[in-house]
């Protein structure tokens, strides 16, 4: 079944909680989701990630309003992620460093080291002050994300046959689990791999979008112009988005994070319900070109356009086309953009300018 990605594999990425808001970074799209409630999707906003607040490798939120942002052995302390307001940094303990998970409760923060199965708890990050380690519980041992509060812990397990779930407790020793709630539907599109589960795994695909044939006995010539969509459908990709509240301050539009959301997906391997494929990610539009077939008697050529989409809805129409002589579709798959791409409302270049076609063997 695909699912989220975990923590260690994408950097940038991570969950913290206070005493108000719980907070999803995302800083691969340079903002973080704050809300309320994550069950029911509560006062979901978005907001812009200062500079020097990205590319962290854990997040941490404390109850006394302050977020740490660690990077190696150092962290950065700061009162507002957006304006990186009141920052400083400081150096790890070496007792606090190397953790897989970082989160705050109880007015301690608490490291989690899965490898080993221990969970290390300290006042103190800079001096491992009242510090102590105890061993994981087999059911605490295998989240992808871990928050706080400041009298719980969460984290976020693995989808299952019951989807996405989180789990609230005290304790990692003795796994006093207090509740388990499903995460709501709003809150998964935000994650990276959550656009598999809500809206169906990606797929990429060749759909014939012309025919042509020659019923003479004799070879012809034919000039047909051919109209085809190309570009992402943002109109649909921005459904996803429609319960957010954007407060990037101009930086990211409601569309164009949406496209670069679903932009994401798809360049996913297939375990997280991605299709590994890169590409130009232009708003939809209708192109025309004239071309030219010269057709065999009694020949007919089949012209493709490779198409993507999640579950069942094809969401960006692909520059790349294919003729073929048989009603088969093309078998390679389409190898994408390797570049890094950004979303914009502007149309890509003639397609004079790309590959011509040519006939398949």
């Amino acid at each position: 079944m695909a699912g989220i990605i975990p923590k260690h594999k994408i950097k940038g990425v991570d969950f913290c909680g206070s005493s108000n808001y719980c907070y999803i970074i995302r800083s691969d799209l340079g903002c973080y989701m704050r809300s309320s409630d994550f069950r029911a999707g509560s006062d979901l906003s978005i907001h812009a990630l200062h500079p020097s607040c990205r590319h962290g490798d854990h997040y941490c939120a404390h109850k006394n309003g302050q977020f740490y942002i660690i990077k190696g052995d150092s962290c950065r302390r700061v009162t507002d992620l957006t304006e990186d307001t009141d920052s400083s940094v400081f150096t790890l303990h070496p007792n606090c460093r190397g953790g897989d998970h970082y989160l705050s409760a109880f007015s301690c923060f608490y490291i989690i080291f899965q490898d080993k199965g221990t969970y290390r708890r300290t006042s103190d990050l800079s001096k491992d002050s009242d510090s102590v380690e105890f061993p994981l519980h087999p059911n605490c041992k295998d989240g992808l994300y871990y928050w706080g509060e400041p009298k719980h812990y969460y984290f976020l397990k693995p989808a299952s046959k019951w989807a996405v779930q989180y789990y609230k407790g005290k304790d990692f020793e003795n796994d006093r689990c207090l509740a388990v709630y499903s995460v709501h539907p709003d809150v998964l599109n935000f994650l990276p791999g959550g656009l598999s589960i809500t809206s169906g795994p990606a797929f990429g695909k060749w759909v014939n979008i012309k025919t042509v044939s020659n019923d003479s006995p004799t070879p012809v010539t034919l000039l047909k112009k051919v109209t085809k969509k190309v570009g992402y459908n943002k109109e649909k990709m921005s459904q996803i988005t429609h319960n957010w509240k954007i407060e990037t301050s101009g930086s990211i539009s409601s569309g164009n994070l949406a496209g670069l959301i679903a932009q994401w997906q798809f360049s996913l391997s297939a375990e997280y319900g991605g299709a590994h494929v890169k590409e130009n990610w232009n708003e939809e539009t209708e192109v025309e070109e004239q071309i030219t077939f010269e057709l065999k008697p009694n020949e007919r050529l089949y012209l493709w356009q490779y198409q993507l989409g999640l579950g069942s809805e094809p969401v960006l129409f692909c520059w790349d086309l294919k003729i073929t002589d048989t009603p088969d579709p093309p078998t390679e798959e389409l190898q994408g953009n390797t570049k890094d791409l950004k979303i914009t409302d502007e149309p890509d270049p003639p397609l004079k300018s790309r590959k011509r076609f040519k006939k398949m063997p």
